[in-house]
């Protein structure tokens, strides 16, 4: 894995945790935040901890910002200050700005300003374990689009013994089965013959309404 530079600019909840993973990773991370205690806190979780204002241009220059190859803006609740960094930073020519957006209002405003990645946490969490709570097979998915996600299904008796020839997903369902995992084995290149089991975790990538369809219908 090549290492990589990042900053993350807020230190709350949702970005430190971000801080704390990328670094764990092994990858050099700049933390930033407007208070001293959070900056202290992050110390032993990042290659640098800075206090500064990111609305400040001068600051963000000093600290050497263009540099990095991505920047993470993780504001809490004030969004002035996070899409006034946010335009700091696409101004100050930095390639991939991730954005942390509070409301629909403020995503837009993130749009409108060059973000190159907006993210709701809070929903997106809340959205995740609605999917899993309601479902017995659905295990985790990933939304690659507002069309199309990626599924981890939990196969039932129904599918026990039978090959993925079989099975015919593509034909019947639309949905690729990208890889499967069976106890402790990973196949990340299924073959048709392949035999599913009771408990085999499927990786299948599709339309939602497909994926949906194939859970409702197949297991």
């Amino acid at each position: 894995m090549a290492k990589k530079q990042f900053s993350v600019i807020g230190l709350g909840r949702f970005g430190g945790s971000i801080c704390k993973e990328l670094y764990s990773i092994g990858h050099e991370v700049m933390a930033i935040d407007l208070s001293e205690d959070k900056v202290e806190e992050y110390v032993e979780y990042s290659t640098h901890a800075i206090q500064l204002d990111s609305t400040d241009e001068r600051s963000l220059i000093n600290v050497g910002i263009r540099n990095f190859d991505e920047v993470i803006v993780a504001i809490g609740d004030d969004i002035q200050a996070s899409v006034l960094t946010t335009l700091l930073l696409k101004e100050l020519g930095i390639k991939k700005v991730v954005v942390k957006a509070q409301n629909d209002y403020h995503h837009k405003v993130l749009e409108k300003i060059g973000a190159d990645v907006i993210v709701h946490p809070e929903y997106e969490t809340a959205k995740r374990v609605a999917h899993n709570l309601s479902s017995d097979t659905l295990i985790d998915f990933i939304d690659l689009s507002e069309e199309y996600s990626i599924a981890e299904l939990l196969a039932t008796s129904k599918m026990n013994n039978r090959s993925l020839a079989e099975l015919d997903i593509r034909a019947k369902y639309g949905g690729t089965v990208l890889a499967y995992k069976d106890q402790d084995h990973v196949n990340i290149a299924p073959s048709p013959d392949d035999l599913i089991q009771r408990g085999t975790i499927l990786v299948v990538m599709g339309h939602k309404s497909d994926l949906e369809r194939f859970e409702n219908t197949a297991f």
